[in-house]
């Protein structure tokens, strides 16, 4: 077997390039405001799910929790995330945005929003459709994976 494995075609390879362009797009809209895709998710979970404690965001974003404690650690250096022990379990870190949090979030929901548009640009409106659906069904059919 002399021949090379297409690579280029690769659905893994494939999904690495899509991953870096979007990151990419991320980074390059939201410049200003000096934050990640995962410090966005964060901000955003923590927004729709106020006093989450910080294992159920993790798993809520897809980020390993221990990892995720840094990132947040970011967020209230920022003045953004308010972490506070819970009174019934001290271990366990309850979160909430700041008015300063809420309103970076609320404010990046759009260049956001944007980004996902400039991802999709090369798409057909139901080309678009059809990958959110298939990368849905993917992710799902992986999750105990990951």
């Amino acid at each position: 077997m002399n021949t090379s494995f297409d690579f280029a075609h690769a659905p893994g390879h494939l999904v690495r390039r899509t991953q870096q362009i979007a990151v990419a797009l991320f980074m390059n809209e939201l410049a200003a405001e000096d934050v990640t895709p995962v410090q966005f998710a964060i901000l955003n979970a923590v927004m729709d799910t106020p006093g989450i404690d910080q294992v159920t965001l993790a798993a809520r974003v897809a980020f390993d929790a221990a990892t995720s404690g840094s990132v947040i650690g970011r967020l209230e250096t920022k003045t953004w995330i308010l972490r506070e022990p819970d009174s019934v379990d001290r271990r366990r870190k309850l979160l909430w945005l700041t008015p300063a949090g809420k309103e970076a979030t609320l404010l990046m929901k759009t260049a956001v929003q944007r980004v996902q548009e400039k991802l999709l640009q090369p798409l057909s409106e139901a080309e678009a459709q059809t990958l959110t659906i298939l990368l849905s069904k993917l992710v799902a059919g992986h999750e105990t994976v990951s």
